[in-house]
């Protein structure tokens, strides 16, 4: 217990003083005896000003703290180290197609070429190892989207050039982790990216431990918001020390070098066998988790684009729970002055004043905000959370029917769309994804706080308040109006069915034929309820009203799904990038496009290298020789014998008709 302790001479002077000013009031009970009241408001003042004193001591302790690193001021000079790992980096690349020029550049040779960070479409290795990378710039996009990047004093209307820059900046100053990720000489890619993460979670440790209290928090307020990037950076210091050792192992030649990248990868590879296998009578059984939650698809892989945006999302929602905590830290404190001066002016007026009600009612207010705002943090964030693991599961399942050729999932305007918004939008999604995400959360929270205020006042506070029975009373009226609504709806639906419907036609049909029957008793049915239908309506547009907002609120971070009418989806600019970037995939990721590319170029290639070989002739073994004809109507025979469905489907040649459809089918 914080101790308060209040002199007697004090009490004593407060003690007349009060009998002074409620000595015409007459007598007043023991419980309440001045001597009490005047202790128990003493040691409660006493208690908020230990308690406001010391939050201050705090923060001017913490705000006295001056660290030795800057790292506003540090990424602006870790673009040196940057532009010097490019710029290596970039030199080790050779040109495929180099001609004379006049110029100086002819002194490179076929030396500097420009080097792409990560593939955005078609690359699935080391997916994990570029999400980390983009956790690791997970402070500095917080901090772009707080936008506290303020290097120049420019007039309003020129901040989004200022923030374009700082996004180009952000970019620069890691452009290094994911360039050495990608390079093609891992040897020295692994040492210039170990040296540059070296740097950055060095300054990072330093900056955290001179300073690692704050105003907010209070205590490891720095830790709490630098430990995802520190541990993203400790985690590309591993990596890149596991490319060095494997890479020194291989040019050493103690292990062979297997190829980075290849044309096709092996999950598609699957999925292309997968579908040229007949498929089994029986399906095996799924377990709940798989029918309900999520089932994994051996044959399926997220590219290292959706798998970067989410560790992203993850960490950066984390970061915007964690300022807003501050933010009401901050102001919960404001509020508690308020409170204490509303309970100096209520005990000043002896709780007699005409505005005491009301204050008592704006304390209630501000004391189960609080509550509530504090209780909801968990619901919203975990719904947030759930979206980006359902998003991801979207992605799949919509994918996959666009490879099939399904799309009437999609509106019809976003059936054919342009090449130049859908290109555009690869690169809108992951920003924008991000950006739906914290600003999803945030009116979720303001939602769901209001829902709860709803509940503690409708439901919580008149039980505490000794007020149950009106409450159970208010309650029961009104769900008793609802049913007898929703029954005479439901009375008017079974009307229309039984008496002015005619009969089945057959007794195979679910439901009757909409032919009308009894037409006279359905005239005055339909106008003797035209005048009530009004009023109904009237009702039905405020629920209509209610329930648009509450679903829109609630899937205002669902960048997979519009919340607009059908026929305004393209007014939603997020979810047209979402169409856009699956249409980008889509044709650049499509297995059975990839898998047929392959073999051209397979074939190509073995083609030049027989050309290449001289007497490659001789090398033709001398056995049967093997019709291609005949070889590609067998293929078509056992594709068919697998497919029956695919008869139906093929082109009758002129001339023919059906003579080359085989019997069997």
């Amino acid at each position: 217990m914080i101790g308060c302790t209040v002199s007697g001479s004090e009490v004593s002077s407060r003690t007349s003083e009060y009998q002074k000013q409620s000595s015409p009031r007459g007598k007043r009970s023991p419980k309440n005896s001045p001597e009490k009241q005047i202790a128990h408001q003493s040691c409660r003042q006493c208690f908020s000003t230990k308690m406001l004193s010391s939050n201050a001591r705090t923060r001017q302790l913490n705000g006295t703290c001056a660290s030795s690193v800057d790292m506003e001021l540090f990424l602006h000079y870790s673009l040196i180290p940057s532009l010097f790992v490019i710029l290596v980096l970039s030199l080790l690349q050779r040109r495929e197609h180099h001609r004379q020029r006049d110029d100086a550049s002819y002194l490179l040779g076929n030396r500097f070429r420009m080097i792409i960070p990560l593939d955005f479409v078609g690359t699935f290795r080391n997916r994990w190892s570029y999400g980390v990378a983009f956790g690791a710039a997970a402070n500095k996009v917080m901090f772009l989207f707080s936008e506290g990047y303020q290097p120049l004093q420019v007039p309003q209307w020129a901040q989004a050039f200022v923030l374009l820059i700082g996004g180009i900046e952000v970019g620069l100053s890691h452009f290094p982790f994911f360039a050495c990720l990608s390079s093609e000489f891992r040897l020295v890619s692994s040492i210039l990216g170990f040296s540059y993460s070296l740097i950055w979670f060095a300054v990072t440790t330093l900056h955290i431990t001179q300073c690692p209290h704050g105003q907010f928090v209070g205590k490891y307020e720095t830790v709490v918001f630098y430990w995802p990037s520190l541990l993203c950076l400790a985690f590309l210091l591993g990596r890149f020390l596991y490319m060095f050792v494997k890479s020194l192992r291989v040019h050493l030649g103690w292990e062979l070098q297997t190829e980075e990248k290849p044309f096709l990868e092996v999950h598609q590879a699957e999925h292309v066998k997968q579908l040229l296998r007949k498929c089994p009578l029986q399906e095996r059984e799924k377990s709940w988790f798989q029918i309900r939650i999520y089932e994994w698809d051996p044959y399926f892989q997220f590219p290292s684009r959706m798998i970067g945006t989410t560790v992203l999302a993850f960490i950066c929602l984390y970061l915007f729970i964690v300022i807003e905590f501050c933010m009401f830290v901050y102001v919960r404190d404001e509020l508690d002055v308020f409170e204490g001066e509303l309970e100096s002016y209520v005990a000043s007026m002896n709780q007699t004043g005409t505005l005491t009600p009301v204050l008592l009612q704006v304390k209630e207010l501000i004391n189960v905000t609080k509550g509530v705002w504090v209780v909801t943090i968990l619901p919203a964030s975990l719904t947030c959370v759930s979206y980006l693991f359902h998003i991801l599961a979207c992605y799949r399942k919509q994918m996959k029917r666009l490879w099939a050729g399904d799309k009437h999932f999609l509106p019809l305007k976003f059936h054919n769309p342009s090449s130049s918004e859908s290109v555009v939008a690869i690169a809108r999604y992951s920003g924008w994804q991000i950006a739906y995400i914290l600003w999803g959360y945030l009116i979720i929270h303001v939602m769901q706080s209001l829902c709860g205020l709803v509940i503690m006042y409708s439901l919580v506070l008149p039980v505490i308040h000794n007020q149950a029975l009106e409450m159970l009373r208010g309650l029961g009226i009104g769900i008793l109006t609802i049913s007898i609504v929703l029954g005479l709806m439901v009375l008017q639906v079974w009307i229309a069915a039984s008496f002015f419907l005619q009969p089945k036609m057959g007794t195979a049909d679910k439901q009757k034929p909409l032919a009308l029957n009894n037409r006279r008793a359905f005239h005055n049915f339909n106008y003797f309820l035209f005048f009530y239908n009004v009023l109904l309506g009237l009702g039905a547009c405020l629920c209509r009203l209610l329930i648009s907002c509450i679903l829109g609120t609630w899937l205002i971070a669902r960048i997979d799904r519009t919340i607009l009418q059908s026929g305004c989806e393209r007014a939603d600019m997020g979810f047209s990038a979402w169409i856009g970037m699956l249409y980008v995939d889509h044709y650049h990721t499509n297995p059975v496009l990839v898998s047929f590319c392959h073999i051209l170029i397979t074939g190509h290639r073995e083609r030049r290298l027989q050309q290449a070989i001289k007497y490659w002739y001789l090398n033709q073994s001398a056995g049967p020789r093997t019709s291609v004809r005949s070889r590609t109507r067998w293929l078509l025979l056992q594709t068919l014998i697998n497919n029956p469905r695919l008869v139906t489907l093929r082109k009758s040649r002129p001339g023919h008709g059906s003579r080359d459809l085989p019997r069997f089918c």
